[in-house]
Formats: structure tokens, C-alpha cells, sequence
């Protein structure tokens, strides 16, 4: 059958844009051929700096003819019922309709249509063209007096099928069989017959790799060698990697040197001025570990002297960044970070919260309340705070707004406060995303822990909340920052009092909401987080909810006792137990709902009859007390332990005793036994809550 070949050529298509639209392209046009009844086969979609190319097999040549049936009315139904018939079945006569009959409604008329399918050609040149027209981009354009937009002016449509133009027209560019290449090693145009010319003429002739794939793996590779061949290696930048392959068609991978006297500014900032302005990777000596004075540039030509030209002008060009670098380095360390923080009590954090230096006043009595809770120097949790928004107002971060806490912690260190605290400048905002690591040592838990909780209690408070996909203040992610800090360092902190100390703090603004709903409103938000963490980690999530039915807000013990639970629960004893639980919670739900009472009363022993019931009382006892024990000193596997003893008195009780007896008073008294088993269990979790 034969091959679609389609692609759309442009001006520069934004690299960052490139791989969405490609995979857009594909599932637009496989979609539009399934809605058309048109089969096909193996699709294929490429992507590059000026075109979006989709290769499509074993195309069928036409769609498949339909044959409907359409039941009318009765023979002999009234004549209104008839035409009506007749207009929706597009029939002029009810003899174009056949009569069937049915053993007990009789006789009705049938509708037949079958309508033909269409050329593949014709369905084609139908979609296509509607598919660029309706296209989405991020940003796109208008050009010229018409009105299709597209990323970037659009200069060709190639679109073959069977080795034939599919023909259209689009603003006044008509489809076509040709393709064009490289500006400068191989423009063309040239005619294509199908995908293989299509790739034999831009690769061999128009020096155009098509590929996106192949040219990530060139260009990675080629980076490493020329990194190798020099005795250096490559700063790994898997972002800059994915954005060099979208800005070169015919990648030519060079190493250039750059002036060693700037080696003397933070890593940071040279790695940034190289790869936000230059898209430039970093080298380093590999046996120092440290910047060497040499950067890998992706060319989008094979320059006759081997890219030296290309080099040096790259060389130049980077010394002039770098020397904007130094200019600002040098005019911030002239700055000590307490005169840059009186500017930020110009900047507004939240209008309805005050300014960045309001937040850094309750950031900083927060750190220094949390400072010995995890085992933090409060003088240094508070100075730390103290001077962490400070470097927002510095020239650097301004230009740079990734360096934001990196840049206070260099000049933290070179104005001579403790490492501690300077690490902490930095380390406050982390982590920034689930693959960011999280704070470590104490001061910056302390600090870290303090500017989250404060952001989610004061947009909490002014009743700021995210809703549905919207987080603007990335709220979300402040929250499971919280959470893995907690979790990953083991801290034990009850959220529900840090809460209620930010907000004692924020009751002096007006606008904030009832601390009680606030607290409870924040407390649901972080289970929700705490939930999705967890479950992450491969936890079941009916335990979770068991756990945190308790009420506990100590999230360390919290993840302890669900993993308790889960080993148990994974045992014979653990899920026989839980099948005698339900039992008796059912027993118990259906006798409370028949008596309008619940059985929560004490078990009188002088009623209990059988030896059976009596041996689980006894054992209710026992284990109780162990499991409250095992429970105080969080020693939640013993916990288990103790339940467990539980398993071989309910069987035997469930075994050989009847809960309905006739006496009413060992009724009673049998089912206040049965309430002490979800009593006594309710102490671990909720088990209503555990599937199984």
C-alpha cells in the first residue's frame, strides 16, 4: 500500500517547541486518517531546527465503504411518521426502503445506505491543510495579509502520497515534491519521491540530519571525544543537550578556550553565563574537578579550517560575558548582605502579607523556634534567615535568577559569616522539585522548614489555596518540600503546633482567616501531600489512610508505623487477623444498627460462659496492655507482635461461640467482647480502612 510523506518546512522552530510538535503532527494526522475509516501502518515522526516531517506506511488507497441499516416504522404507520423516515434515510421514495417483518410487531420498513469510500488523495488534501491551519503552538504568527498562523513564517509543504502530490494550497503555498537542506552546505531545492529519497537527499546532499535521537547522539558523543582528546571532561547538561539538538540541522561539535583569568568567579556563574546566553557546555579538569579554562560549542557548519574561526569568535564573544560576570561580582561583594536586605522592605512578597523583609522577620523567629528541634544553633538558624531573600536585590541574581541562595552563600563566605550559614542561604529554597535534594544539615533544615511553612500558612491564612491544575505560588510543591524534609532527615516535628506558631505570628494582619479552619484546611493539604509521598515510595495506600485516621501529625512516626503495618499484614497471622476484624466490626455494625445503640461498654467477666470467650478476653487484656506499651516507646513492629497474639482466641471465639444468644445480657455482653477487638486493634490503625 502506499506511503505518506509529509513535511512541513519553516523558519527557526523554537528548540524547546520541537519534540511536542512532532509527536502533535503525528497523533493529528493518524487521527484524522481513523476518523476517516482510512487504514494504515507503521508511523514515524521527525523533528529538526526548520521542518516537521511525518512518514506514514501501507496508507489504504481509499476508506472502507459503510453500509448502515436504518429501522423505520410500522407499514402502515401514519404519514408523518413515514416522511420523516424517508428525510433522515435520504430516501425520495419509501419504495427505495425494504419491508421486513417481525413475528410480533409485523411488518416495518427498512432504510439501506451505503455509502462509498473515499480516495485516499481526496481525504488527504482535505485534512491536512485544516490540521496546519488548526495547529497549536505555544506562541505563533501571522505573516503577510493572510490569516494562517504557524511558529514561524511557513516556506514549503511537501506532501507526497504513493510517490504523487497530494495537492493543496495554503495561503498561497501550494504542496509539492520538493525539500529543502542546509543554508550553506547543500540548499537544493531538491525532488523527493518517497522517504527514502526524502532521506538519501537531505542527508547525503542537503547535509541535514533528521533524526532527533541521532543528532542528541552525536553531538553527546563528539562532546565527550573532543573533551577526551584534550585530557578534559564534559559538564554533563542533559537540558542544554536536549536544546543544542534543536538549533543545528548538521552539528559540528568544537572545543574552544576561554581566558583562565576568569576562573576566579563562582563555577556557577560561569556554567550559567555559557549555557543561558552561549548554549555552551562546561569542561572540567578531571584531575583537580575543577572549571578548566575551555568550553564544547555546537556549530550548524563544517567550516573548511576545522572550526577555529568559529571557536576563536565563540572565545570572544564568551569574554564579553564573563566580563559582564565579573562587573557584577565585584559591585555585589561591595555590598554587605545587611545593607541588601533594607531593599527588600521596597519589594512586596504578598500585598495581603506584607514585604519580603515582613517574611523574612517571621522566617527568621520561626528558624530560631525550630533550631533546636533539629538540633540547629538557633544564633545561626536566625542569622541565616536573616540574610537568605538578601541576594534577591544583588546584580548577579538579577541577571541570574537561578543563582538566587547560591549567590548569598558566596558572599555569606566572603564576608566571613560561619559555613553553616552560609550553606543554609543556599539550601533554603530546596528542594525545588522531586528530583532536588533536600536539606541536610540542621541550620538549613531549621531554615528551609521555616520559609516553606510560612509561605503555605500565610497563603493559607489570606485563603490563597491552589484550585485544580493552578498553583501559581507553587504551594504544591513547598508542601512536599516540607514533607521530605521531614521524612528523608527524620524529624520529628507536630506540624498542627508549627501551624498554630505562624499563625500567632500573622494574626496582627487583617484578612487572615480563623486559625482553626486554617490549621485543619492545611493539615488535609499536607496528608494529601504526605499520601502521594508515601505511595510513592511503594506503600499501600489503604494503610496510609488507616494510620492517618489516628490523627497523628508526627509524619516520621506516622511512615514507621504504615510500614509496621504493612510487614505485618503481609503475614499469615496479620491476614487472618484482619479477616477477624472484619468479622467482628460487621457483627457489630449489624447488631448497633437492628438495636439503635453502639456496644462500646465494659465486658462484665462474670458473664462470659464459655471458655472460648472467656480466653479472648484474657487475651484482649494482655495484648492491650503490650501493644499500648510497644506503642509509647514507638516500637511499632512489637505493636504487631502483641496484636498478633490475637489471631488464635478470635478464630477459636468465632469457632465454637454464638454472638446472638438467647440470654439478652450475654448477648449484650458478647458483643461489648467484640467492641474491646476493635477497641484494642483501633489502637495500631483504623482497619476498617485496610482492604482484604
Amino acid at each position: 500500500m502506499p506511503q505518506l510523506l509529509l513535511e512541513i518546512f519553516s523558519e527557526e522552530i523554537p528548540a524547546r517547541m520541537q519534540a511536542k510538535a512532532e509527536a502533535d503532527l503525528g497523533a493529528a494526522v493518524t487521527a484524522a486518517l481513523d476518523s476517516a475509516g482510512l487504514n494504515f501502518g507503521e508511523v514515524e515522526t521527525l523533528s529538526g531546527p526548520r521542518r516537521l516531517t511525518l512518514i506514514i506506511e501501507d496508507v489504504a488507497t481509499k476508506s472502507e465503504d459503510v453500509r448502515e441499516e436504518r429501522k423505520g416504522p410500522k407499514v402502515g404507520a401514519p404519514e408523518k411518521a413515514v416522511e420523516g423516515f424517508m428525510r433522515g434515510a435520504g430516501l425520495s421514495s419509501i419504495d427505495q426502503a425494504e419491508v421486513r417483518s417481525d413475528p410480533k410487531k409485523g411488518d416495518f420498513y427498512v432504510a439501506v445506505i451505503e455509502t462509498s469510500g473515499r480516495k485516499a488523495e481526496d481525504i488527504l488534501a482535505e485534512a491536512i491543510p485544516t490540521i496546519i491551519r488548526n495547529f497549536h503552538w505555544p506562541k505563533s504568527m501571522r505573516w503577510g495579509e493572510g490569516d494562517l498562523r504557524w511558529v514561524r513564517p511557513l516556506q514549503r509543504v511537501t506532501c507526497l502520497f504513493g510517490g504523487d502530490v497530494v495537492p493543496f494550497e495554503l495561503e498561497g503555498l501550494k504542496s509539492g515534491n520538493e525539500v529543502e537542506g542546509h543554508r550553506i552546505h547543500g540548499r537544493g531545492p531538491f525532488k523527493v519521491t518517497d522517504a527514502n529519497s526524502y532521506r538519501d537527499k537531505l542527508e547525503r546532499q542537503g547535509h541535514v540530519m533528521l533524526s532527533r535521537e541521532e543528532r542528541r547522539e552525536k553531538i553527546e558523543k563528539d562532546a565527550n571525544k573532543v573533551c577526551s582528546d584534550a585530557g578534559l571532561e564534559l559538564v554533563e547538561d542533559r537540558g542544554l543537550l536536549e536544546e543544542v539538538t534543536g538549533l543545528a540541522e548538521w552539528p559540528v561539535v568544537l572545543l574552544g578556550k576561554m581566558d583562565p583569568d576568569f576562573l576566579d568567579l563562582p563555577d556557577e556563574v560561569i556554567q550559567l553565563s555559557m549555557r543561558v546566553h552561549q548554549k555552551y557546555f562546561a569542561v572540567r579538569d578531571p584531575k583537580t574537578g575543577q572549571l578548566a579554562p575551555n568550553f564544547v560549542v555546537v556549530a550548524n557548519v563544517d567550516a573548511k579550517d576545522g572550526g577555529k574561526k568559529i571557536a576563536e569568535g565563540n572565545s570572544r564573544v564568551l569574554s564579553a560575558r564573563l566580563n559582564d560576570g565579573r562587573f557584577f561580582w565585584e559591585n555585589d561583594l561591595a555590598t554587605p548582605l545587611e545593607t541588601m536586605g533594607e531593599k527588600l522592605s521596597t519589594i512586596d512578597f504578598k500585598k495581603e502579607l506584607g514585604t519580603i523583609a515582613d517574611k523574612v522577620e517571621r522566617v527568621a523567629a520561626l528558624a530560631r523556634e525550630l533550631a533546636p528541634k533539629v538540633g540547629a544553633d538557633p544564633d545561626q538558624a536566625e542569622r541565616a534567615a536573616r540574610l537568605s531573600k538578601s541576594d534577591l536585590v544583588s546584580e548577579m541574581v538579577y541577571e541570574f535568577p537561578e543563582l538566587q541562595g547560591v549567590m548569598g552563600r558566596y558572599y555569606a563566605l566572603k564576608q566571613g559569616e560561619p559555613e553553616a550559614v552560609a550553606d543554609a542561604i543556599r539550601d533554603h529554597y530546596k528542594p525545588q522539585g522531586p528530583s532536588d535534594a533536600v536539606p541536610t544539615a540542621p541550620v538549613s533544615i531549621a531554615v528551609a522548614l521555616a520559609d516553606k511553612l510560612d509561605t503555605l500558612v500565610g497563603f493559607w491564612a489570606i485563603d490563597e489555596k491552589p484550585t485544580g491544575s493552578k498553583d501559581p505560588f507553587a504551594l504544591r510543591r513547598a508542601a512536599l518540600g516540607v514533607v521530605r524534609i521531614l521524612f528523608e532527615n527524620e524529624v520529628r516535628l507536630p506540624l498542627v503546633g508549627l501551624i498554630s506558631d505562624v499563625l500567632g505570628v500573622l494574626r496582627e494582619k487583617s484578612g487572615v482567616l480563623p486559625a482553626e479552619a486554617v490549621t485543619a484546611d492545611l493539615m488535609s493539604f499536607f496528608v494529601d501531600r504526605v499520601k502521594q509521598y508515601l505511595r510513592d515510595q511503594g506503600k499501600r495506600y489503604d494503610l496510609i489512610d488507616a494510620v492517618f485516621a489516628l490523627g497523628e501529625d508526627d509524619l516520621v512516626a506516622i511512615t514507621k508505623r504504615v510500614d509496621a503495618l504493612q510487614d505485618f499484614l503481609a503475614t499469615e497471622d496479620g491476614a487472618n487477623l484482619l479477616a477477624g476484624y472484619k468479622r467482628a466490626t460487621n457483627i457489630l455494625k449489624a447488631e448497633e444498627k437492628k438495636d439503635g445503640t453502639e456496644y462500646q461498654g465494659t465486658v462484665n467477666s462474670d458473664l462470659l460462659v464459655e471458655k472460648e470467650e472467656k480466653d479472648l478476653f484474657a487475651a484482649l487484656k494482655d495484648s492491650e496492655a503490650a501493644a499500648t506499651d510497644a506503642l509509647e516507646r514507638e516500637a511499632y513492629g512489637a505493636a504487631m507482635s502483641a496484636l498478633s497474639e490475637l489471631r488464635g482466641p478470635i478464630d477459636a471465639f468465632f469457632d465454637q461461640v454464638t454472638v446472638n444468644a438467647d440470654d439478652v445480657a450475654v448477648r449484650q455482653n458478647r458483643l461489648y467482647l467484640l467492641s474491646q477487638i476493635r477497641s484494642v486493634l483501633g489502637r495500631v490503625a483504623d482497619f476498617t480502612k485496610i482492604e482484604g
